[in-house]
């Protein structure tokens, strides 16, 4: 008698990371609301946290402000888990970090996330008007550890200086890894957040390291490994497959012309008479997401976290139509029995 594998992503925590990317004849404003509403429906389906973003002077995402969307988000939200993934330490004092994530905790304790990466503005005028240097993220390291300490009250960098609100809060902090951050999570004692961009035997060594190198903090007693994975599922694998294509196609485009534009419908996406080059951008830009039926990203996904002992998987996806989206989530929920875990 045959019997019924259970899922492979059966019990794993999903998360959200949402880019306020905007859509063809949507207003930013519009982009913005859509981004707290998708908070509010993707906890009715279970999935563990939902991250907002920081980009700066990006055409086509307007998630420039993310302390401050995370409050809209955890405002209409009552069980998920709030973050960034995240902000750009380099683009702040930490000062300034640590009271505006000490806001959010004590507004919505025991919710919040500070997801904090190291990039800073990707054109030289923008750096200006941020008031850094491209060698901003250098000093990475330090801003993390001053950061820290205005939770735990121990920084040195300022004596006499306290966040307020802050100090003696738990905010739990994870590192966006870009080049040395899984050596840093590691140093630091803190969770990790990763997306094989380089190829899945480069992700597995660099997690190896990770976990060999991690010294127990007071933020994580273990290594903690966050897989960050651009996911789509759908009917059928075509159907899945085209839910990515307006972002490629605002990929290629990105990287041709410098501009994201907004999100295309589909049926114009799939009209576009594409140069080789765009086609090839396009083309790179599917390379490595994961699509398919729920059984097949069952497989592919769950099998990735099998092999690389993810505790958690991070999904960012954009796709046009904010209906297919959705309903991608939901069959992925479906597969990892999201609401069952939710609720014990």
């Amino acid at each position: 008698m045959d019997t019924v594998r259970e899922p492979l992503l059966t019990g794993v925590p999903l998360s959200i990371l949402d880019r306020s990317r905007t859509r063809s004849g949507e207003t930013e404003a519009e982009t913005l609301r859509g981004t707290v509403r998708l908070a509010q429906q993707v906890e009715e389906l279970g999935y563990r946290r939902f991250w907002v973003s920081e980009h700066h002077s990006v055409p086509g995402v307007v998630g420039s402000a993310p302390t401050v969307l995370a409050a809209a988000v955890a405002s209409v939200t009552s069980r998920i888990r709030v973050g960034t993934g995240g902000v750009m330490l380099p683009n702040h004092q930490p000062l300034v970090v640590a009271e505006q994530f000490g806001v959010l905790e004590s507004l919505f304790p025991g919710r919040i996330d500070m997801g904090l990466g190291r990039s800073v503005g990707f054109t030289n005028g923008i750096r200006r008007a941020l008031g850094v240097e491209k060698d901003a993220a250098e000093d990475f390291s330090s801003q993390v550890q001053e950061l820290l300490g205005y939770f735990t009250g121990d920084q040195q960098n300022h004596p006499q200086v306290h966040a307020r609100p802050g100090e003696g809060l738990r905010v739990p902090p994870f590192i966006l890894a870009v080049g040395e951050g899984a050596a840093l999570a590691a140093s630091l004692g803190l969770p990790l957040v990763i997306a094989g961009v380089k190829g899945e035997q480069a992700l597995l060594s660099l997690l190896q390291r990770y976990r060999d190198t991690f010294q127990p903090s007071a933020w994580a007693s273990r290594p903690y490994v966050v897989l960050a994975a651009t996911v789509a599922v759908a009917a059928t694998t075509e159907e899945a497959r085209r839910l990515l294509l307006p972002e490629a196609w605002s990929s290629a485009y990105s990287r041709t012309r410098g501009v994201f534009p907004p999100l295309q419908p589909l049926d114009e996406v799939l009209q576009l008479d594409m140069t080789d080059k765009e086609r090839n951008f396009f083309e790179q830009s599917l390379s490595g997401q994961i699509y398919g039926t729920p059984a097949e990203v069952d497989a592919a996904l769950g099998g990735l976290v099998q092999r690389t002992g993810a505790d958690e998987v991070l999904i960012t996806t954009n796709t046009y139509d904010r209906g297919d989206l959705l309903e991608s989530y939901r069959l992925l929920a479906e597969v990892a029995g999201l609401r069952s875990l939710a609720s014990r």
